[in-house]
């Protein structure tokens, strides 16, 4: 099996270049983040004209998250059970279905903004949140990976430049203590190999020409049990999705099963 996460930033935006890669790449499962549109909006029928059933969580404008799958989709579960919310409401940030032979969570992590803003706070207590929805299947014997965008770069080796984002969200050792607190939970960080250059980077901001500087980071990650590490015959960044006109910031992370 091909499974892949993306963050498409707006499907509506990036539907012609969606269907064009989900034709070519012969992906069976797709986390989607960032959808930004309501439920009612989301193009199911165009995505099953070519084969894959959708499930999908959100409310439109922003945020939004989808799991597509060629092979099934069951066991939907949307949102976030214990979700804390943030400024009265809960956002559309995790859905969870079993495909197939495996089970996954696409999540949308919030940003955080910055340090000493609330959405930093909340940042970290849905990380809480999130640990303990996944506990149980973390632990399970069936494939499990917990797919998306985390808006946490693991590592200094996973942003181009650590001094340049020394006092920002992204890196702060909060953040990674929360990224280890959920790998702790029984999972692991597949880690992608890059098509270009040394580091496997997933993200390259729209301004300063990051994308051709490769001033990266990899913030899209796959968390995978020990029944799904084990079944990983490859995985890398489909950095090519990430040029020219009309791309996403983001581009696909892609794991190949021997399941």
């Amino acid at each position: 099996m091909r499974i892949a996460t993306w963050n498409v930033n707006s499907i509506t935006a990036r539907l012609p270049r969606l269907l064009a890669w989900l034709e070519s790449s012969g992906t069976d499962v797709l986390c989607l983040q960032e959808a930004k549109v309501a439920e009612e909006q989301f193009p199911s029928e165009q995505l099953r004209e070519l084969g894959y059933e959708s499930a999908v969580h959100a409310t439109g404008r922003w945020n939004g998250v989808a799991v597509l799958s060629r092979v099934g989709i069951e066991d939907v579960v949307k949102g976030l059970p214990g979700d804390p919310g943030f400024d009265g409401s809960v956002e559309p940030r995790a859905i969870s279905a079993t495909c197939g032979p495996l089970r996954v969570w696409s999540v949308y992590v919030p940003n955080g903004r910055e340090v000493d803003h609330p959405h930093y706070a909340y940042k970290l207590q849905w990380f809480e949140a999130l640990k303990a929805a996944v506990a149980g299947d973390a632990a399970g014997s069936r494939p499990f990976a917990v797919m998306g965008d985390y808006n946490v770069a693991p590592t200094d080796d996973d942003v181009f430049d650590p001094a340049f984002f020394e006092g920002s969200t992204h890196v702060t050792p909060a953040e990674r203590a929360a990224l280890a607190s959920l790998r702790e939970a029984g999972l692991s960080d597949v880690v992608p190999r890059p098509l270009k250059y040394d580091h496997p980077f997933t993200y390259w901001d729209y301004r300063q020409l990051c994308f051709p500087k490769n001033r990266g980071m990899r913030i899209d990650l796959v968390y995978a049990n020990a029944p799904f590490a084990k079944a990983v015959g490859d995985a890398y960044v489909d950095r090519e999705e990430r040029k020219g006109k009309g791309a996403s910031d983001h581009a696909p992370v892609v794991v190949d099963l021997d399941v």
